[in-house]
């Protein structure tokens, strides 16, 4: 690896700007995304990474996080207690299950204030659950900032199945949206042949339709982009753009895998 200490300022500044950026991830991660009635709890663990590079963010207090199912909206964000994922902070709770539904969880961060982009970033993340052989409602918009909404089911899947999903924005579809997509690489085992394996990327059409192919068993992160259409200050008090995320994450499993 050539260290960029030791090359020309102008050279290491054109070397850097053609490394593919690191992406980030809001990342609500459920202990599982099908509860039977022998179960009934889920743990949820809150976060903001890099998720293929196990690189952590600390992730402030959310400004919300809820539950939606069968149209009603439970408020969760005072259930949220500290804890720490990839040795930075992030936020854990415990919900019960009480009757059988598909169970939408959405986490909707505090601003976070990136300087090496200059922009602020928030994304809209969400999960999805299945509880007691409910199948219904997964499909259902939640009328999020942005959001992605599954046209596969997300839940019941097996690694090798694809994916699609339409990316929204303000409800309405969002044509040729870039999706990002990344694998959570949990136990770190996983090395990228190079740094373009790291985030997948995937252009919806012009319905903002988007389908993509999960090569493995596990947690994957997709992630739609777009500038919003208002800024806030940073530190110094100067407005800054806002960059919107729609993030869901889906678990495939193994055929029969551990």
């Amino acid at each position: 690896m050539i260290k960029k200490s030791l090359l020309p300022l102008g050279l290491a500044a054109v070397i850097a700007a053609s490394t593919p950026a690191q992406a980030h991830f809001g990342m609500v991660i459920p202990s599982t995304n099908i509860v039977s009635p022998s179960q009934k709890t889920v743990e949820l663990t809150l976060s903001f990474s890099h998720p293929f590079e196990l690189i952590g963010m600390d992730l402030s207090k959310p400004a919300a996080f809820y539950v939606v199912s069968g149209g009603k909206r439970t408020d969760l964000g005072n259930a949220l207690e500290k804890t720490a994922v990839m040795n930075h902070q992030a936020w854990h709770t415990t919900y019960r299950v009480k009757r059988p539904g598909v169970y939408q969880f959405v986490m909707e961060p505090t601003p976070y204030w990136e300087p090496a982009e200059d922009l602020f970033i928030i994304h809209y993340t969400k999960t999805i659950i299945a509880a007691f052989g409910a199948d219904s409602g997964w499909d259902e918009p939640l009328g999020l900032a942005t959001e992605i909404m599954p046209l596969t089911r997300p839940f019941a899947n097996y690694s090798g199945n694809s994916f699609s999903g339409q990316v929204l924005l303000n409800g309405k579809p969002v044509p040729h949206a870039e999706v990002e997509v990344e694998f959570y690489n949990q136990d770190g085992r996983l090395k990228a042949p190079s740094d373009y394996h790291i985030t997948q990327v995937v252009n919806a059409d012009g319905t903002g339709i988007f389908t993509f192919a999960c090569p493995r068993q596990g947690w994957w992160g997709f992630s739609a982009l777009n500038k919003a259409s208002y800024t806030l200050p940073d530190p110094s008090g100067k407005a800054k753009p806002v960059e919107l995320g729609a993030v869901l994450w889906i678990y495939m499993d193994g055929y029969g895998e551990k």
